[in-house]
């Protein structure tokens, strides 16, 4: 997918999340997230610019996925520990880190797997690739009704939680 369906694919692996967190009373963090599985939803797609990665290889597994939520979750626990996420603790900051690291490179994974070209999630462990042919990744109308059906769930989620 391009960069629009990456990102209606990330609002859509996001809500859930947000739900949850909104819910316990985190609404905040659940800014956070989402921001960051957004700003990052791309992240995968760095193959494309660093020497000697293959496109979707490496950078779309699984392992990529847990390496990225181990940093962030690593990155929060510190900044916890610093004390400069206050009221937070390293816990609650971690946690929250973590998830953005998967979701990000999560919702990347789950949108190329949209397309014919597929991805192989368990590389180099397992070679099969994961594909449902959806869309070809230039897809106006796929890329376009994925950003457009993730804006749409995160609106509704949004208006349920906040209006009533």
């Amino acid at each position: 997918m391009y960069r629009n369906g990456h990102y209606g694919v990330a609002l859509l692996t996001f809500a859930p999340v947000g739900v949850a967190l909104v819910m316990t009373g985190l609404v905040d963090l659940a800014f956070v997230v989402g921001a960051g599985a957004l700003w990052l939803a791309m992240l995968p797609d760095l193959d494309h610019r660093v020497p000697g990665l293959s496109h979707r290889g490496v950078t779309h597994t699984v392992w990529f996925a847990l390496l990225l939520g181990g940093v962030l979750g690593a990155a929060g626990v510190a900044v916890g520990r610093l004390g400069l996420g206050a009221p937070y603790g390293p816990e609650t900051l971690g946690t929250v880190g973590a998830a953005v690291g998967l979701v990000s490179v999560g919702s990347h994974l789950l949108a190329d797997v949209l397309t014919p070209m597929g991805i192989r999630p368990l590389w180099p462990l397992s070679g099969r690739k994961f594909t449902l042919s959806l869309w070809t990744a230039d897809s106006t109308l796929g890329n376009y009704s994925l950003l457009s059906l993730g804006v749409f769930v995160t609106a509704a989620w949004v208006g349920v939680l906040f209006v009533g």
